[in-house]
């Protein structure tokens, strides 16, 4: 997907421009899936590394718990919503009274619409 300012766009011209850009757009998509795959590597590697007696990801686990312990509440969010203990968040809302529309509907609809009312009165 195009960043930045859309009205710098420029349109495709032909069947052919557009399938070059479709194909160029396929290698940097990989491109950018390989680079994420070999950092996701890498760091995986470091991780399970050891760090004296313990894996390097063992020792970043006791560092952020310590942390946690200290009184920095980040470091809680991130242990809390790790383990699966995240709260949900809900948003609820009333609506009270009449909410008034102005729609502007062919006539068929309109038609359509008395035949219905009509219909559940019934």
């Amino acid at each position: 997907m195009a960043r930045g300012n859309p009205d710098k766009l420029k349109p495709v011209r032909s069947k052919l421009e557009a399938s070059e850009r479709g194909k160029s757009g396929g290698r940097k998509s990989g491109e950018a899936r390989r680079r994420k795959k070999a950092l996701r590597e890498h760091l995986e590697a470091l991780l399970a590394g050891k760090r004296g007696d313990m894996t390097t990801a063992e020792a970043l686990t006791l560092a952020l718990v310590e942390k946690g312990l200290s009184g920095d509440v980040r470091a809680f969010e991130v242990i809390r919503d790790t383990i699966g203990e995240k709260p949900v968040e809900k948003s609820q809302q009333e609506v009270a009274g009449q909410v008034a529309l102005d729609v502007n509907v062919s006539p068929a609809v309109a038609a359509a619409l008395k035949t219905l009312e009509g219909m559940a009165e019934e």
